[in-house]
């Protein structure tokens, strides 16, 4: 692809958000399209919406679980950018109509207090650079077609990574927690729709301990010239398979000890 063909992609992809319409596979008109083209129409995408006045609050991580990988047959996380207007408070109803074919995953965010960058990152940093974890809900919905209805070839990972890693919205929970309060492989949650449980995980699912997938963005950033700032989220990626969220969804996700996270749809 060339920077012609990232920013058209990135204008049809922020024009598909504001207008609820979908488009095709990118990679249905791009097959050559690789992962240096992904993150340069994401990149076009996050320069446009600073363009527009709006504000980066932190970073959430991908397909951190085995089982997501080897669905799109890849082996390495992927990451977006999340905006100050896709968060929500616990408890919120989210209006009709604001996203396309919304889906909910439970994870552990990370909320920094210190800068961190490097590709050379440690584990020991991300744990210093920690102010705070907390249970949280991340809002997904895809502007590109989940598949191309005239040939069925489903979305790849680099379609996925340039509609920013298919992230919408951000739901964080009340609860705050010092990193070293909970041992976090063992944080779970169950997560219920209208009532009726939908999944369960652990936070082992996400590259065995979430404090690894910080390591793995902190890393991914530096290839690109980025670092995480104080005061930012990371989304530390989800331990559960995606619970779809049609109009009138009210969703509880329950963490136990860790705390809880509530979202609604109208």
């Amino acid at each position: 692809m060339t920077p012609q063909d990232h920013a058209r992609a990135a204008a049809d992809l922020l024009q598909a958000e504001s207008s609820g319409q979908q488009i095709g596979l990118l990679t249905k008109g791009h097959p050559d399209m690789g992962m240096d083209d992904a993150y340069a129409v994401q990149n076009a995408i996050y320069r446009a919406k600073l363009a527009a006045g709006q504000k980066v609050i932190g970073w959430k991580i991908g397909l951190t679980s085995k089982a997501m990988q080897y669905a799109l047959n890849i082996d390495i996380p992927d990451s977006g950018i999340l905006f100050d207007d896709m968060l929500f408070e616990t408890g919120a109803t989210v209006p009709a109509g604001r996203f396309i074919q919304p889906r909910i995953e439970a994870e552990i965010a990370f909320v920094m207090k210190t800068p961190i960058g490097g590709a050379e990152v440690t584990r020991a940093q991300v744990i210093a650079a920690t102010d705070y974890v907390t249970p949280s809900i991340e809002i997904l919905d895809t502007r590109i077609l989940r598949a191309d209805p005239e040939t069925g070839q489903t979305r790849s990972v680099f379609d996925t990574i340039s509609d920013n890693a298919a992230n919408a919205g951000i739901v964080l929970g009340r609860e705050r927690h010092s990193l070293d309060a909970h041992d976090l492989r063992w944080v779970g949650a169950i997560t219920s729709r209208n009532g009726e449980v939908e999944e369960t995980g652990l936070g082992a699912g996400v590259l065995n301990d979430p404090v690894e997938s910080v390591v793995w963005l902190a890393r991914r950033m530096a290839q690109y010239g980025q670092s995480i700032e104080p005061g930012q989220v990371i989304l530390s990626g989800s331990f559960i398979r995606p619970v779809e969220c049609p109009s009138g969804s009210d969703i509880h996700a329950d963490f136990g000890a860790f705390g809880s996270v509530d979202i609604r749809f109208a």
